[in-house]
This record gives structure tokens, sequence and C-alpha cells, in this order.
């Protein structure tokens, strides 16, 4: 599928948008010069967040709306329906017979619903002699037809007015103007309109380096006190009319939607009106641009293509998609980040346009097993903890040190502009996190101190299984090596970020500077696992499972650092997490057999051997009672180890 096929015929536009209107798009965008570059995804990047992202928000919609779905009304509750409801279904013919000549009118009007025939100016094209289902037409032999012109860009425009197009499809010969003597018959046009134009909002740069003199940032504060975000209407020179080329025979009242929107009924529901779809879905958002007195002429490329059905669908539905009537959620997730939004619809249009469909088809299959990945390590990450009864080989204080790690995260989404859904994720990922903490620390609720006077005093008391095995002595240990290397790192992290970074404020500084931290040197957080492994000589009381997700989910990630083009940096940290795992590896071939060790039934290996032992010593028959729960873990566990 290319552009020119779906709607985007002239190249040149693009340039004009890019080249024309880059001092433009500096005016109308003030405090970007100072701002450094981020660097950004790439488009398969993009993709394969965006892919996931939409699988989860599939899910929860569903859910979701199933739970609030009406019911389905009685038969017996139809009386007060429309007529065209009522009585049996009449199935409706196209206006348009496969071979109907027609002609394409495409007209300007400054309001939605009404189109000045009298002022010819206002004629954008008139393409004659079309036949409708002829796909082997045009200059290019595909049915494609384009027209290029100027326009001028009147003061209404250019004050955040708006423009709107009417494109009319009638028999050939006739006339959409009602005042004009060859009108179509009874009024039979196929007709849609769409605003050319398109409002986006242009956020002013606040960032600014914390370090600067008074004067400095007096400057800077004089500079911005009365710049606000603005709304701007912004252009694209590209869109595409499309007729679509179907013979589906339609019922009145049965149309499901979008399309009912489209389908237009005459003469009792015995007829349906040639469908006209205006299409501007390949346009990218990057290439719109602000309109003002900087722009005087507008380009404004046309192109006409017949359209089939299964494609038509797929474009309705995509514009209908901040239109979810009766979801709550979807209304919410939609409203949460428009802006960002298009930007994740621009990747997803340029690597549908510029990437392998083979690339493409293992990309979504990947996508879907690294969210099935995700959930199951949530699930079995659960599990482990709720279940465990002993603390001994494993870190508490990771446990505390996630809490914050979670914590941090979530207060840096919520400051920058992130789409819902990875909110939603970083809220579940938090709560787990201080769920934990009652599982490996004994709370405290001390009523009778309270501080401020409302909340109780709040101690925390490490758990028997804990304090008193070797298990506390190893990790407080750890933790001290793991500070030696960490926090030098934090303070050489801690200056650049204050030198050569700016910021919004102090808040923003510590957050930003906390999560690059915590992003970049984060794997550095499972090394205290490792040293106590190596001293118990045990990793039989890891959660393997959930380690087995997480790094499965690293392994994805591993190969498309080696498929998709990205730094060298950014690919070397793919690996990181790679090397803590093949780590824990190690260690669990190197201590395969640990029959000392206690489980959370209080049973060891050692116990089942002696009660082995004295059963074939004294000859008794055991019955089924003695086959305790403890034995069946052990037993279990010595299979896995």
């Amino acid at each position: 599928m290319s552009k020119v096929d779906e709607g985007q015929p002239a190249a040149e536009g693009a340039v004009v948008a890019g080249n024309g209107n880059a001092e433009l798009a500096q005016e109308g965008q003030p405090g970007q010069e100072g701002q450094p570059q981020q660097q950004q995804p790439t488009r398969m990047e993009s993709f394969f967040a965006m892919t996931k992202s939409l699988i989860l928000r599939a899910l929860i919609i569903y859910f979701v709306s199933s739970f609030f779905r009406r019911p389905q009304p009685n038969a017996g509750q139809g009386q007060d329906k429309s007529v065209a409801n009522a009585g049996p279904k009449i199935s409706a013919w196209n206006y348009f017979e496969n071979g109907t000549e027609f002609d394409l009118h495409v007209w300007l009007s400054e309001e939605p619903d009404i189109v000045n025939f009298q002022q010819k100016a206002n004629l954008l094209w008139l393409q004659e002699d079309l036949t409708y289902g002829d796909w082997v037409s045009g200059p290019t032999g595909d049915g494609i037809y384009t027209h290029s012109l100027k326009l001028k860009a009147s003061q209404h425009l250019m004050n955040n007015g708006s423009v709107y197009l009417h494109a009319f499809v009638t028999r050939s010969g006739e006339s959409p103007d009602p005042q004009a003597p060859n009108y179509a018959a009874n009024g039979h046009m196929g007709h849609q309109q769409q605003q050319l134009n398109k409002f986006k909002k242009l956020r002013v740069n606040r960032n600014y380096n914390l370090l600067a003199s008074e004067k400095e940032k007096l400057e800077h504060e004089l500079k911005h006190a009365n710049l606000k975000d603005t709304i701007v209407s912004h252009w694209h020179p590209n869109l595409t009319v499309n007729l679509v080329v179907d013979q589906t025979n339609w019922a009145q009242g049965t149309v499901p939607p979008p399309l009912d929107e489209y389908v237009k009924f005459v003469d009792g529901g015995k007829t349906y009106l040639p469908i006209v779809f205006v299409n501007d879905y390949w346009n990218l958002q990057r290439e719109y641009f602000p309109i003002n007195e900087t722009t005087p002429e507008l380009e404004l490329h046309l192109t006409f293509q017949p359209l089939g059905m299964f494609k038509w669908q797929l474009y309705a539905a995509k514009q209908m998609k901040n239109k979810w009537a009766g979801n709550m959620l979807g209304e919410l997730m939609a409203a949460s980040q428009p802006e960002e939004s298009d930007e994740d619809q621009d990747s997803l249009k340029e690597t549908l346009l510029d990437t392998n469909i083979y690339l493409l088809g293992i990309t979504v299959a990947v996508s879907i097993l690294h969210s099935v990945f995700e959930l199951l390590a949530f699930k079995n990450d659960i599990q482990f903890w709720n279940n465990r009864k002993s603390l001994e080989g494993l870190s508490v204080r990771s446990v505390f040190f996630g809490v914050f790690q979670s914590l941090i995260i979530l207060l840096y989404v919520l400051d920058n502009e992130t789409n819902f859904m990875i909110r939603i994720s970083c809220f579940v990922g938090l709560g787990i996190e201080v769920w934990k903490i009652h599982k490996v620390v004994d709370i405290d609720y001390n009523r009778e101190q309270k501080l401020f006077g409302v909340l109780p005093r709040i101690s925390f008391q490490d758990k028997g299984s804990y304090s008193e095995s070797s298990t506390k002595e190893y990790d407080k240990l750890a933790f001290k090596y793991l500070g030696w290397a960490c926090f030098p790192l934090l303070v050489a992290y801690f200056v650049y970020s204050l030198i050569y970074n700016e910021h919004k404020g102090w808040y923003s500084f510590v957050l930003n500077m906390l999560y690059g931290y915590l992003l970049t040197f984060g794997f550095i957080l499972m090394t205290p696992q490792l040293f106590i492994n190596y001293k118990l000589k045990s990793v039989a009381h890891m959660p393997w499972r959930m380690m087995t997700y997480k790094f499965l989910n690293t392994f994805i990630d591993d190969i498309f650092a080696f498929v998709i083009k990205m730094p060298t940096m950014y690919r070397l940290g793919c690996f990181r997490d790679d090397i803590i795992f093949f780590v824990f590896l190690y260690q669990r071939w190197q201590y395969r057999v640990d029959l000392k060790r206690v489980n959370e039934f209080g049973f060891s290996g050692e116990m089942e051997q002696e009660q082995a032992g004295a059963k074939a010593a004294n000859g008794a028959i055991e019955g089924p009672a003695a086959t305790t729960p403890a034995t069946k873990k052990t037993a279990a566990q010595k299979k896995q180890d």
C-alpha cells in the first residue's frame, strides 16, 4: 500500500509544509529554541509499545462495556419505534448502479451546512464524465484523479476561523445547486463535508536552567509571563475524496455504526444515495503548519479515488475512535492525551507504510506475547509473595527499595505527558510493591501516639524468619557494597543533569534526575539478591516463574534491539538485565540441591529422608494421610532443583 494509492498524491505538499514553513513553525511555538533535543523512540519502538497498549486497552474496554451494556428490549416494547424500524425490513438499492456516469463537484465554504453556489470562485474542482465502479481510468490507470490549486487565506481563516470542503456526486450533467435548471432530480446526490483546517494546541516551553543567575531567571520569567498555551488553526495540503463502490442491499435502521452516519436513505427506504467519504487518515500530524499572516496562500492537493467496502469500514471506524458513546472509560482514555495520541498515530501510519509486512506480523505477534508475559509476571509475583511463609534467602531491603522505585516512576509519569494506560500500569505496579511490605515485615499501628494528632504512628519490625537467619546480615552487607557503587554515580548524574539540562522547577528536576538514574542503573538493584544467593549457596527461595516471564520479555526486547535501528548505547542497555539473568542461571546450576533448607511449611529434604528411614526401620505402613503438603512441596522442589 503506497501513499499515492491511499490519498497522498503530491509529495511536494509535504515539502511545502516542512521547508516553506520552517520559520513559521518556530514563530508559532515560542520558547522552544532553548530546549535540548531528547532521544525520540524509533517508529518500530513506538509501534511495538502502542500495539501492547491497544491490546490491554481493548481487553479493558470489552469487559467494562460488557458490564455497562444495556439489556435488549423485548419485542413488545417496540411500539414507539419509528416507521423505518416498524414492520418488515425493505432492502434498499444503491442509487448509482455499476456503470453510472457521474460528476464530482468540490466546493469551498466557511459554513458547515451552507454552500454559496452563486460565488463561482468557491468551486474548487469539477471532474466530469466519471464512471461508477471504474477502477482502471485516470492518468495512472488505477481510477485515481488529482487536482492541485492554491487558496487565498481569508482574514476569517487567519483569525482562527474554519473553512469547509463540500464534496457532491451527481449524475452526469446534473448540478448540486438548487437554483440551477439542471439541479439533481429530487435532490438525489451523494454529499459529504469536511473541515479543512485543524485546531492544535501550541505549548510554551517554560523550562530553564536551575543554576542560572537571578538576572537570567528574571528575564526568562518576563519573556514567558504573557505567553500562554494557545490553540491555533493548522493546515495540511493533502485531502482525498473517496466514493464507496459497493452494491450492498442495506435496510434502513439496520446499518451498523459508524457506517450509519454515511448511508442516507431516500424514497421511503427503497434507495440509498452514493456514499461519499472524505479521507484524511494518511495526513501525518507533524506535516500540519499554523495558519497566520505569513501564509497568505495555502496549497491544496485533492485526490479522487474509488474505495471498496472493507477499506471504508476500516477508515470509518478509525474516524470514530474518539466517539465511544456510553463508555465512560473509553471517553476518559480518549481525552487523556489527544496530542500524544496523534504522535502515536503518526508512528503507526509510518510503520504501516514503510515496514515489511512480515516484520509487522511478527511485531504484532511478539507484542501479544509481551503483554501476556507481563500479566503472568504480575500474577506469579503476587502468588509467590502471598504463599510465602519464610523470608530466608530473600532481600527485604530490595522490597522497600522497589516501593521507592515504583513511587518515583509514578510521580514522573504524572509530572510529564504520558498516556492513560502507562499511568494505570504504574499505579498497579506501585500497589503490588506496597502490598509486599506487610508480607516481609510486621507492621505495628500505635494509635496512642499519633502523628499530627490524626495518623497512627507506624513501626516496622523484621519477621523472625528473616532476622533469626543469616539473610539479614547478608542483605545489609550487600546494600553496603551497593551504596559504594551507586552513590558516586548518583552524585555524578545529579551534577550533570543540573548543569546541562533545563527543567520546569526543582520538583521536576529531582524527579527527572531520580528517574533517569533508576532507568540507567536500575539493573544494579538485583545484585543484593545475587550476593545473598552466593552467601547461602542456594537459589531455591527465588520466585522463578515470575522471573522467567520477566526475562522472557527482556529477551523479546533484545530481539528488537537487533531488528530496529536505534542508538548504540540504548541497544547496549537492552542487554543489561540479561547479564543478571545469566548469573541467576549460573547460580541455579551451581546450587542445584539444598536438602537442609526448610520450606514454608517448616519441612526440609533431610527431614523427609529421616522420616523415610524411620518408616523403613520400623516397618510401618503409613496411610495416605502421612503424605503432608510439606512433603509434596519438598519433593516438587527437589524435582525443580
